[in-house]
């Protein structure tokens, strides 16, 4: 008898003790916060993506053959913040970025901060502003176009700004502030923020990350 309640005391504090894969949880396609972090999952429905949040600003997303998706954590507003973050990123060799990724308003415009890429630059075919020098990397400045394409204000026609690591990375620290201002200098003129995620992004490829990300 005794040992039959041994063993169901050691079963229920088993049970109490989530495994580290039920401290993600799967998550659906849109926009909300966890655990005091704002997370973005947006996907156009090709293929396969699994996004989850995770403790703090930790998130995993696994796809295959998407056609194109962007997941993260983050803040909402963005800001001229120092964003830090760690992780893994299996897609070095498809199209995928790891970047700091946000959107403003009035004007519309969507920004990156590439850290890494994979198989594709997304400078390509663009037009370089300049460089900036922050965080022990240099980054090559770009702007481009985006018509009548998906937007956080619908079907719109908007401008991308870029900030794309020469010497890529996942892990690190980015000033966030850097980038805002040399884009500044460089004409590319920012609206009022809205959110700002360390993201992943795939595009007509397969890969996963894990990646954790916090403020300082």
């Amino acid at each position: 008898m005794i040992g039959s309640i041994a063993l169901a005391v050691v079963a229920a504090a088993s049970a109490a003790i989530a495994s580290p894969l039920e401290l993600f949880k799967r998550t659906s396609p849109g926009t909300g916060t966890d655990n005091g972090f704002y997370y973005s999952f947006w996907t156009d429905g090709g293929g396969s993506v699994t996004y989850n949040n995770g403790p703090a600003g930790s998130y995993d997303v696994t796809w295959s053959n998407v056609n194109n998706f962007v997941a993260g954590k983050g803040w909402n507003p963005g800001a001229e913040r120092v964003v830090s973050y760690n992780g893994t990123w299996s897609a070095a060799n498809v199209n995928s970025y790891i970047s700091v990724y946000g959107w403003t308003r009035s004007p519309l415009i969507e920004y990156y901060i590439v850290e890494s890429f994979g198989s594709y630059n997304p400078s390509t075919g663009t037009q370089k502003l300049g460089t900036v020098e922050s965080d022990d990397g240099v980054y090559d400045i770009y702007k481009t176009q985006r018509v009548n394409q998906p937007s956080i204000e619908g079907t719109s026609t908007f401008d991308q700004f870029w900030s794309v690591r020469q010497a890529h990375r996942v892990g690190g620290t980015v000033t966030v502030k850097n980038h805002f201002d040399a884009w500044a200098k460089s004409g590319l003129k920012l609206g009022t923020h809205d959110y700002q995620i360390l993201a992943t992004e795939g595009y007509q490829s397969s890969g996963s990350a894990k990646i954790e990300v916090f403020e300082g």
